[in-house]
């Protein structure tokens, strides 16, 4: 039997497509990205691929909002810190820009395998 195989960027916290309870792992996952208030919602529960396309849409919406922000920290700060304030300001930004954008890949892989693509190993 061949070993299941995903890509770099997959969450370490969801197991391999196919494997026992993997779809589980997915939606605990995704579930934890996105506002709590989404686990009131049945079609979510019920329906993973549905849950994913929310959780995208939840990612892509902090990606954009930590892009908007480097872009205006600097100004937005200006009055109200001192440039060692700011300057950790914007590392954090950075910081957090960077993970999100890890996230969304994350969850681009796995919406695909909720689709049904199955990932295979390259020599």
């Amino acid at each position: 039997m061949s070993r299941p195989v995903v890509p770099p960027g997959w969450p370490e916290e969801v197991r391999p497509p196919d494997t026992p309870d993997w779809e589980r792992t997915a939606t605990a996952w995704l579930f934890d990205l996105c506002p709590p208030d989404y686990r009131a919602h049945e079609v979510l529960r019920r329906h993973p691929p549905v849950l994913a396309r929310f959780a995208a849409h939840h990612v892509l919406a902090g990606v954009e909002a930590a892009r908007h922000g480097l872009a205006t920290v600097r100004d937005e700060l200006r009055d109200v810190a001192d440039p060692e304030t700011v300057a950790a300001a914007v590392a954090a930004y950075e910081r957090e820009g960077a993970r999100l954008v890890r996230t969304q890949r994350a969850v681009a892989l796995v919406e695909e395998a909720l689709r049904g693509r199955r990932f295979r190993s390259r020599l």
